[in-house]
């Protein structure tokens, strides 16, 4: 069954894009002409493809403190980082899909990539010390503009329960920019995928967005602190959500 969902996922992750090919075309015309129904007319179609995606693969998902997401405001929100399903999840259970700090290997996937690139996302090559600061920069430019954006600060995939060490690189842009940050707590992500060999499996998935962290007023030693502060607050909303499914 896992096989078969497998094939079945990948079938409508390539199927899709391919009969979208007129619906990007169209968006990507919209978005130069700076039409005002451009971001909501790309937004339509990456949520029902991000939820179509965890639908085929017998994801379900509950979501707790969404009224924490301040409104008319740019933050960055930052999610601990399970596994690859986090990123139709960021799509779809935020206020609305935002631009994502990604590695620069996702530019290699036809189609995707323009997606991406229609949804102000922002591509970070980790080999790359010069590139990737100049990636930061492009997100601390976004949050100035009134963009929020979504940053994994652990920089990779966990691939299980445990945590990787959030990077303080990544809140720098943040606090230059003084925006807030939005801790986001993905717990089970990991066991759609990543826990049984790269094949699908029904699994459920909490999400916690936690209260915003606000950046502007930090003295230094506040602002070095800032990535353990999130780390800790998302692991303590992680083992919360853990204790409630138990």
């Amino acid at each position: 069954m896992a096989l078969l969902r497998t094939i079945v996922w990948f079938g409508y992750f390539f199927g899709a894009l391919i009969a979208l090919l007129p619906v990007m075309a169209k968006a990507r015309r919209k978005k130069a002409a700076g039409d005002a129904d451009a971001q909501a007319y790309i937004h339509k179609y990456v949520r029902m493809w991000a939820g179509t995606l965890l639908r085929i693969a017998g994801v379900t998902v509950t979501v707790r403190g969404a009224e924490n997401i301040p409104q008319g405001r740019a933050v960055m929100f930052t999610p601990n980082h399970q596994g690859d399903y986090d990123i139709p999840l960021m799509l779809l259970y935020l206020d609305r899909p935002h631009g994502i700090v990604a590695k620069i290997e996702t530019k290699k996937i036809p189609m995707v990539r323009t997606w991406m690139e229609l949804l102000d996302c922002i591509f970070l090559d980790r080999k790359n010390p010069r590139q990737a600061v100049e990636a930061m920069r492009e997100a601390e430019e976004m949050l100035e503009k009134g963009e929020s954006v979504i940053v994994f600060p652990e920089g990779t995939r966990s691939k299980g329960d445990a945590m990787g060490e959030f990077k303080a690189g990544a809140f720098k842009m943040a606090c230059k920019a003084g925006a807030p940050v939005v801790p986001v707590a993905i717990d089970g992500s990991y066991r759609v995928m990543e826990a049984n060999g790269g094949l699908m499996k029904p699994a459920h998935v909490n999400i916690t967005i936690l209260p915003p962290v606000e950046t502007a007023g930090l003295d230094r030693t506040q602002k070095k602190e800032l990535a353990q502060r999130v780390a800790g607050a998302i692991a303590a909303a992680k083992a919360h959500s853990a204790g409630k499914e138990g």
